[in-house]
């Protein structure tokens, strides 16, 4: 079993800045990819941002100069720096972790998702 435990949501004015944490603990061997989506009503979960474990990252257009992405490995822990936030950047944010986890002797993937944290921005 894999848990994910995000913070750092909350609500901010537009132009302000977020931080958000997302930290993994289990039976985790190795991790592959750590990111962020964001989901507001009515739409389909969209990605934020991902980063590999050789640190290459991947951003939604509308975050591309905004958001930066960065993990700790050995902390197990991803971080997603949102800067100049705009009203439409408002929705709830998910920690997703993939990578292996230790099964009575044996690797097997993971693919987890964390409970998610509300960002709203006040226009």
């Amino acid at each position: 079993q894999v848990q994910l435990v995000e913070s750092g949501g909350g609500l901010v004015q537009t132009g302000g800045s977020l931080r958000l944490s997302c930290v993994a603990s289990g039976r985790i061997a190795s991790i592959r990819t750590m990111g962020w989506y964001r989901q507001t009503p009515g739409k389909q979960r969209e990605l934020v941002a991902t980063i590999a474990i050789d640190d290459s990252t991947d951003y939604g257009d509308s975050v591309k100069g905004r958001f930066t992405i960065s993990r700790d490995n050995a902390k197990k822990t991803v971080y997603l720096q949102m800067n100049s936030l705009k009203p439409e950047d408002t929705g709830g944010y998910y920690c997703n972790v993939r990578g292996k986890t230790l099964v009575q002797f044996s690797f097997r993937d993971f693919d987890s998702w964390g409970q998610g944290t509300q960002v709203t921005v006040s226009s």
